[in-house]
């Protein structure tokens, strides 16, 4: 089983930054992509930034380019979301995921609240 726990989550004025982790344990393994994703009040779940564990490679939501950041740590089983240039609109649920074997995301943290004040 994997688990996966966020913080950093905050609030924070309009063009501030924030920081949010996620701690991975369990059976980490390393064949497999870790995602952020946000879910604000009465709207759907959305996928911000994703890294596969082994490569590296990245990508982001439209939304996000240019102002946020996804990296890990594979030394600490981490994974990283740097926030910048934050608006009221990024204001959210963040949570952090791990694919499964089928390639979904099949592990999920409980979330960190991040509120962006204008």
């Amino acid at each position: 089983q994997v688990q996966l726990v966020e913080s950093g989550g905050g609030l924070v004025q309009a063009g501030g930054s924030l920081r949010l982790s996620c701690a991975a344990s369990g059976r980490t393994g390393s064949t497999y992509t870790m995602g952020w994703f946000r879910q604000a009040p009465g709207n759907k779940r959305l996928i911000v930034a994703t890294i596969t564990w082994s490569g590296g490679s990245t990508w982001y939501a439209d939304s996000v380019k240019g102002r946020f950041t996804i990296s890990r740590d594979n030394a600490k089983n981490t994974v990283y979301l740097q926030m910048k240039s934050l608006r009221p609109e990024d204001t959210a649920l963040y949570y952090c995921a791990r694919t499964g074997n089928s390639g979904t995301y099949s592990y999920w943290g409980q979330g960190t609240q991040v509120t962006v004040s204008s």
